[in-house]
């Protein structure tokens, strides 16, 4: 029993992770990265798909993305959910490709991004201790109900904590990463 709330402790800290990683990853540095258009939706007769599933994405230069439509004919459609977006990058359309000119950053937006990066990173902080806090009080439960003994809960007590340490460490570390490529950009 116990056993298996480590686990799944274990399992959320690292979704929690992950989860930071993939958010971290829209925010654009002022350099290309293809993820800033995971969350892109394109109309694709009636249907919203998404427009890594409709095109190919590639990096031709530093800042440049270029989005090469699979089927020619929707590359109107596909311009017009990149203006509708957050992504804040005005396409380029040459009738078979378009391309996204990454602007360079300012500094001051440099420091703004920075800034949401920790705010981010605090976020995945605040998840992974309230996942702390719900193991604990399972392990309580299983404690109540004469499933371990008192220096059983302790140790994995002391096992969760160690598990959100690691946690904790690694979205510091997540977070360091990114905010040292926005900075440097």
């Amino acid at each position: 029993m116990s056993e298996a709330i480590l686990q799944a402790t274990k399992e959320k800290m690292t979704k929690t992770e992950q989860s930071l990683q993939r958010e971290l990853g829209t925010i654009r540095a002022g350099r290309a990265n293809a993820s800033i258009l995971d969350r892109i939706q394109v109309d694709y007769y009636g249907a919203p798909t998404p427009l890594n599933q409709m095109a190919s994405i590639t990096i031709p230069e530093a800042r440049v993305l270029m989005i090469t439509p699979f089927d020619k004919t929707i590359i109107q459609d596909i311009e017009k959910s990149l203006m509708q977006s957050d992504i804040g990058i005005s396409p380029a359309n040459d009738g078979n490709v378009i391309r996204l000119v990454i602007p360079m950053l300012t500094e001051e937006r440099r420091k703004e991004l920075a800034k949401r990066v920790k705010k981010e990173a605090e976020g995945a902080k605040v998840i992974t201790r309230n996942i702390r806090r719900d193991a604990i009080e399972d392990l309580k439960k299983a404690e109540k109900n004469k499933e371990m003994t008192e220096d059983d809960l302790r140790n994995y007590e002391t096992k969760v904590q160690k598990l959100t340490d690691e946690s904790v460490k690694n979205i510091d570390a997540i977070a360091a990463e990114k905010e040292k490529e926005i900075l440097e950009g």
